[in-house]
């Protein structure tokens, strides 16, 4: 019953097929069930990160950027969980606008106390090197 009051409060702009389209549940449902044979074990995650992500920056997007929701739906969508509020916070501070976990952010989660290496800004990393956060599998959402 809580999909069709997100419906009827105006969310029926997040439909799959309108840009920037958004995943839908089937996508979900398809990250879950993916084979997960030869992959590492964090790598069956990134799927479903990346579908939180893009569920998360759509409703910031909607609300701060285009101003197409009222805050109402907005604290809504937070509240029942279609967005990450922590996430958007971040995303509100200079230097986070593209962070794309809050593991990659988080100083506990890696060897020496540093952040991920996708926050290393890509003009410091050798030419030529191809990296991949560990947490989420972003390939560096510091610019």
């Amino acid at each position: 019953m809580g999909f069709l009051h997100v419906g009827q409060a105006g969310l029926q702009l997040l439909a799959s097929s309108d840009p920037p389209t958004l995943a839908s549940q089937s996508d979900g449902i398809t990250a879950e069930t993916e084979p997960h044979e030869g992959k590492r074990k964090v790598e069956s995650l990134w799927p479903i990160f990346r579908i939180h992500h893009q569920k998360t920056r759509y409703i910031f997007d909607l609300f701060y950027k285009r101003k197409a929701i009222s805050r109402e739906l907005y604290e809504y969508c937070i509240k029942e969980g279609y967005a990450d509020k922590n996430l958007i916070a971040k995303w509100k501070k200079q230097g986070y606008e593209n962070l794309c976990c809050l593991r990659c952010i988080q100083t506990r989660d890696t060897n020496f106390g540093t952040n991920c290496i996708c926050r290393v800004p890509k003009s410091k990393l050798e030419v030529g090197r191809i990296i991949e956060c560990t947490h989420c599998g972003c390939r560096g959402c510091s610019g």
